[in-house]
């Protein structure tokens, strides 16, 4: 149960990561606006951390049955561990940063729209291989 719960998160990253990736190519205005509101409010930053824990968690207790499952649960503690330490700073220098930062990584916007979508399609394919066992 936990791992299909787990798999279909990761199924769900995939799908996020393609989409992220085809909306950053395609459409890069309404990109910029996803990005330039991390952080932007208390419910944002919250919601921001949810979804960091769920994907970090579905990356670690999927990985097991994924290829490559050492690279899915590096980056799944990654992301719970970057999450851990957001959780513990502040939402306004949680803001403050990623008010500085984006716009520095939006002048890579293509290049982020490429990668995006080619971590998102890898990761499906591997999930799709996973959930058919």
């Amino acid at each position: 149960m936990i791992q299909s719960l787990a798999l279909a998160g990761v199924f769900g990253l995939g799908i996020f990561l393609l989409a992220l990736g085809c909306t950053a190519l395609l459409s890069p205005w309404a990109a910029r606006r996803f990005f330039l509101g991390f952080a932007r409010t208390l419910t944002r930053h919250c919601l921001e951390l949810a979804i960091r824990l769920l994907a970090g968690a579905a990356l670690v207790l999927a990985s097991p049955a994924l290829a490559g499952a050492n690279v899915f649960a590096f980056l799944g503690w990654v992301l719970l561990g970057t999450t851990g330490v957001l959780a513990f700073v502040p939402w306004r220098l949680h803001r403050a940063f990623a008010q500085a930062a984006v716009p520095k990584a939006l002048r890579h916007l293509p290049f982020i729209g490429v990668v995006a979508m080619s971590a998102g399609a890898s990761t499906l394919c591997i999930a799709i291989r996973a959930i058919e066992g």
